[in-house]
């Protein structure tokens, strides 16, 4: 059974079409190689004055994400992992905002829920030995995404046969597993993970069809957008010039069923949903 709102820790958001509007999860990279922002806000002080100004624009989640996952990211070690993330989290868990932390590693995971996080992202799944032990013990929510390979090899001539079936089962049997460990749907999201491990032209299919993988799945739909190689491929703009492009792609993710948009400018995505939402209220009047 579908739950009508998303508990995201501490917190609880509407999450049915005619409740609320999608939500705006804004992306906090304390890394000094991340594909698009690297080393822009690495130190601590630059941390949080970029939290408080994605605040101020208005973002509904702040997902702190210490290790690189670009496409040929080699593996970061564990201790420097928390070295980037814990002060960060630690100093912005009263802000006011849910707290997601970028992890697929249980121990981080185990000291980002002791530390006051209200959601973890994980781009393996939630696969690795011990993870769902963590997690099960919390109240955290949870992003399960799809990748194929890793990110050293995901991008080196991804293949399916059919994407949208075979993320969506992938996905469906993710979310089972979390149902008998008995953590409640409530607090699930999934993401159908762009651009790790697929061609342009899976990004799309899966963009046009999510909301039948929030149908099959029974959970919401998280779409990871923001100034991927998929919006250079389509306008042929560099990272520093895919604003526009990466607009587009979170309205055209909300209009085919995603219900949380992972962005970097917050500020510019808030106010284009907020002329979306306007619309749809109208239209549903």
């Amino acid at each position: 059974m579908k739950s009508q709102y998303f508990q995201c820790g501490r917190y609880r958001f509407p999450i049915s079409s005619d409740e609320g509007r999608p939500l705006v999860m804004g992306v906090l990279n304390v890394t000094p190689d991340s594909f698009s922002d690297g080393g822009q806000f690495h130190a601590l002080d630059l941390a949080l004055s970029r939290a408080e100004q994605m605040i101020a624009d208005g973002v509904d989640i702040i997902d702190i994400g210490g290790e690189s996952s670009r496409p040929g990211a080699p593996a970061l070690p564990l201790e420097e992992e928390l070295r980037r993330v814990m002060p960060v989290l630690y100093a912005l868990r009263d802000c006011g905002k849910p707290l997601s932390v970028d992890t697929y590693k249980p121990q981080v995971m185990r000291e980002a829920i002791a530390a006051g996080a209200d959601m973890l992202n994980d781009i393996n799944g939630f696969r690795a030995a011990g993870a769902l032990s963590v997690v099960n013990e919390s109240d955290c929510a949870l992003c399960i995404m799809h990748m194929q390979n890793a990110p050293s090899t995901m991008q080196i001539n991804p293949a399916y046969g059919d994407v949208v079936a075979e993320v969506s089962e992938f996905l469906r049997e993710r979310v089972s597993e979390m149902d008998r460990n008995g953590i409640d749907r409530s607090r699930l999201c999934v993401d159908p993970g762009f651009g790790f491990g697929k061609s342009l032209e899976h990004n799309l299919a899966l963009l046009k069809n999510i909301s039948r993988l929030a149908a099959e799945i029974g959970v919401p739909v998280l779409a990871g957008l923001s100034r991927k190689s998929m919006i250079g491929a389509i306008t042929g703009k560099p990272v520093e010039q895919r604003l526009a492009g990466s607009i587009a792609a979170a309205l055209s993710a909300i209009t085919h069923g995603a219900r949380i948009v992972r962005v970097h400018d917050v500020a510019e995505t808030v106010d284009a949903l907020a002329v979306w939402h306007s619309v749809e209220d109208i239209k549903q009047r």
